[in-house]
């Protein structure tokens, strides 16, 4: 049946009496595209002419935006949604699902196409780190692995601490919070990549503490030796709910290691990333125990 189709009314309608996928009403491949996930869609609207029209119809992108989107486009558009208001649903979705900075340059979201959720990455350059501002602790290095192209490097410290927050209205869903740490300095030698040991230590007497808190009083808490130098791991801190997309969350993160009978250090301090819980991704992901 697919053959004769194919072969007899072509792609955009009937020819010699068959009828082909082009007469179908635009309504009822829209209603069909309502219940299919946005690559799908677009796969299907270089069918013909009246596939195309459906995939590019509001009724069917709407149900893949999360509902709160138009606070969404106005964050990734900087509070202005006049422009937002002129686009179609097709051209919001895909404006979400690209990069979008907010907060100033250090924090970024996107649109995770599936679900409907949040993905958003917070530059170390957000976060608060006792002892940034001496540079005998720490300095911020240049690096073609950080979607901000700068990370926070620790060359040696007694008290570490690092802390961050954010209030966003997050789509309904549940969501894991990370840090991306790197244990060594990552450099390039002849084209190669390589790891610097030279400041590594301290990382296997005590486990670096992370928490999680949010405004409506969920509470996560987790702690994990660093052990893996010369590879960026996503350090799970914990999950939390976000219950409306219309009330923002707060949300409080820290990594901590005060212990001061020894001094720690080599480390670089990416980002904090906010994933919705089961997102697959990026680099590896330590599984830290819950305390």
């Amino acid at each position: 049946m697919g053959a004769g189709m194919s072969s007899d009314s072509g792609p955009e309608g009937v020819s010699g009496g068959l009828t082909g996928l082009g007469t179908l009403p635009e309504g009822c491949v829209a209603e069909i595209m309502l219940r299919l996930e946005p690559a799908e869609i677009c796969r299907l609207a270089r069918l013909c002419r009246t596939f195309c029209g459906a995939a590019s119809a509001d009724l069917v992108w709407e149900t893949k935006l999360p509902r709160n989107y138009m606070y969404l486009l106005g964050k990734a558009s900087g509070e202005d949604n006049s422009e937002g208001r002129r686009l179609s649903k097709k051209e919001i979705f895909a404006l979400l699902c690209r990069r979008n900075a907010f907060g100033g340059a250090n924090m970024e979201f996107c649109l995770e196409k599936k679900r409907g959720l949040i993905c958003m990455w917070i530059s170390s350059k957000a976060l608060s780190i006792t002892g940034i501002g001496d540079r005998r602790y720490w300095n911020f290095i240049p690096t073609a692995e950080s979607r901000f192209q700068t990370v926070a490097y620790l060359h040696q410290i007694w008290w570490l601490e690092v802390r961050g927050e954010v209030e966003f209205c997050f789509p309904e869903g549940t969501y894991s919070l990370y840090f991306r740490l790197h244990l060594g300095r990552a450099t390039k030698r002849l084209g190669r990549r390589v790891c610097s040991p030279e400041h590594i230590h301290g990382w296997d007497v005590k486990p670096v503490r992370f928490t999680l808190s949010t405004s409506d009083g969920q509470l996560a808490q987790s702690k994990c030796y660093l052990d893996e130098p010369g590879s960026w791991i996503h350090y799970h801190v914990g999950d939390f709910v976000s219950r409306s997309s219309d009330a923002p969350t707060g949300v409080k993160f820290s990594m901590t290691q005060i212990d001061c009978t020894h001094t720690k250090g080599g480390l670089c301090v990416d980002s904090v990333l906010i994933w919705p819980q089961g997102f697959v991704g990026g680099p590896p992901t330590a599984s830290c125990p819950l305390l």
